[in-house]
């Protein structure tokens, strides 16, 4: 395998107009790759740093001077030693030196090089143990945005299409048709209403929560009545988002942590949600097992903010039985090692993981060969917008290169 033979950080736009970096890698064989990394609007406290304290002008330069020389030499191939030197340089426990977002942009540029390289699609040079590629992750598409991600609408942050099919296209129209039902129901509601789309695609609208949530599920069932595919409603409450002394405060009501898992569990048992992701504070460990053993066996209680990709935490979870999934975003923990790590542990322990955008993304595919390569349940990653749209299009090559 060749060497890395030069490497190289420069600024980016993500899809929220905001600057974020690009890895740029060259191989003494010629092979070149680059990848952007993505930024969260909606972050849990115990994520890495994405940018050192000056932003991405600060990164260019520790970067420059720090990290790429580092690179040269090291074998891409070699994941562990490319994101071990990550680490070493950086010298922090959470990227606070040279950016979480540098280390997961050279972490995946190291990646897509080898591919490149070797002539593989880049999902089988990161596939896990018993991966084989044959299974393919459910959509889990945004249709209409709240909280964080669109000021003015509902609290909670997504309404989501669980588009679970067995061919990644089907799938696909599946969760494209719910969003655009869900925009017709909009319109048709509020036919003078400005309507707009959040950071992640999803309609914006002066709704409460549950009659969004009726929206969705009425779009759900039509959709599946239409063109005979699953597809059911799910929710990304982000409740750390309005969690505040104890309480979760909605517009319409306030409650406690036992009137949070009655209220949310209520909600799986209503409108039959197929997906539940951080209905709890980031900390609340207990009450997501509560939630998990109340409705675990029918529908997937999802962890982010809690877990934030870390393997240590996701041990906690592990121990106190929190949740049956677990979100994947490569940037919470900065390097495709980090990342690997939480995911062979989540799936020895028989939870499903879910591979995730972030709200500010990259028009790049790469994180569809993530999922399919870790033999995600499901892939996060909204529906509308091209840089949500380049994973969708990347997951449909893939099923049409492995016949799915």
């Amino acid at each position: 395998m060749s060497v890395i033979a030069s490497a190289d950080l420069f600024g980016i736009y993500d899809s929220r107009g905001r600057l974020t970096v690009e890895a740029s890698i060259a191989l003494a064989s010629g092979a070149r790759s680059r990848a952007g990394a993505p930024s969260g609007a909606s972050t849990g406290v115990h994520e890495v740093v994405a940018f050192p304290k000056g932003g991405v002008p600060e990164a260019l330069v520790t970067f420059r001077a720090r990290v790429g020389p580092r690179l040269v030499g090291l074998e891409a191939s070699d994941q562990r030693a490319v994101d071990a030197t990550l680490h070493e340089v950086d010298g922090t426990t959470d990227f606070s030196a040279i950016g979480g977002n540098t280390a997961t942009a050279v972490s995946v540029a190291a990646a897509m090089a080898t591919a490149e390289e070797t002539g593989r699609p880049l999902w089988k040079v990161l596939a896990r143990p018993g991966v084989d590629g044959r299974s393919f992750p459910a959509i889990v598409g945004n249709c209409l945005n709240g909280g964080r991600h669109a000021i003015g609408g509902p609290d909670i942050q997504e309404f989501i299409a669980f588009a679970d099919c067995a061919r990644p296209e089907d799938s696909i129209r599946a969760a494209v048709r719910v969003h655009g039902l869900v925009g017709e129901e909009l319109h048709r509601r509020l036919p003078k209403a400005a309507l707009g789309r959040g950071d992640e695609g999803g309609w914006v609208a002066a709704v409460s929560n549950l009659e969004a949530l009726e929206i969705l599920a009425d779009a759900c069932a039509k959709a599946r009545d239409e063109l005979h595919l699953e597809v059911h409603p799910g929710l990304d409450l982000a409740a750390s988002e309005f969690f505040e002394n104890g309480k979760y405060r909605y517009h319409e009501q306030t409650l406690d942590t036992e009137g949070q898992v009655g209220f949310v569990s209520k909600l799986v048992d209503r409108f039959d949600l197929r997906f539940v992701e951080d209905p709890f504070d980031q900390e609340a460990f207990d009450a997501f097992a509560a939630l998990t053993k109340a409705v675990g066996g029918r529908t997937l209680v999802v962890g982010d903010d809690i877990y934030v990709t870390n393997e240590k935490r996701l041990r906690i979870g592990l121990e106190r039985k929190s949740t049956n999934s677990i979100l994947i975003k490569v940037n919470q923990v900065g390097t495709l090692t980090d990342t690997f790590a939480t995911v062979d542990l989540a799936r020895s322990r028989g939870l499903s993981t879910v591979t995730s955008h972030r709200s500010g993304e990259v028009p790049e595919g790469w994180l569809a060969h993530v999922a399919l390569g870790t033999g995600a349940r499901g892939l996060k990653c909204g529906i509308l917008g091209g840089e949500r749209m380049a994973k969708l299009n990347e997951l449909l090559r893939l099923g049409r290169a492995t016949g799915t």
